[in-house]
């Protein structure tokens, strides 16, 4: 492993909507893993939430960490693209990744991020459904039915 970089990055797609669901997800997983084996970068943990991609990887010292990100966003873009042509019409063409990504290389806590990784599933899960009272009916609970 020495040899190799393990970066963990987040990418949020492009206005960050909650966009990646159901068959854009599972397309999303087949071409990262597909596009990481390509380069020769080791996936060690990975996770989808709708409206970003978490991923611990292990990417080889010949290629940079900025290559392989622009290599990264570009040809999923164009591959999801591909499967899903309505995307283009919400994203513009060619762009449902937004600008930048978030990359940090990982040391000795490889462990605490590969766990993190697995476990922010839950934590955005408790997180929306807090955020959902925000847009509850006030006066549901009044008698007052709207339907």
């Amino acid at each position: 492993m020495n040899d190799r970089y393990l970066v963990m990055t987040r990418l949020p797609p492009k206005y960050r909507r909650k966009a990646i669901y159901y068959k854009v997800r599972s397309d999303l997983i087949d071409t990262i893993k597909h596009l990481c084996g390509c380069r020769g970068v080791e996936i060690i943990e990975g996770h989808m939430m709708p409206d970003h991609v978490h991923l611990l990887v292990l990417i080889p010292p010949k290629l940079s960490i900025s290559d392989f990100m622009g290599y990264l966003k570009s040809k999923s873009a164009l591959m999801i693209f591909d499967k899903h042509a309505n995307l283009k019409y919400k994203y513009g063409n060619r762009k449902f990744w937004a600008r930048g990504y978030y990359v940090s290389t990982v040391g000795l806590n490889e462990k605490t991020v590969a766990k993190y990784i697995r476990e922010q599933e839950k934590n955005d899960i408790a997180l929306d459904k807090l955020s959902v009272k925000e847009y509850e009916d006030p006066f549901s609970d009044g008698g007052f039915r709207t339907r």
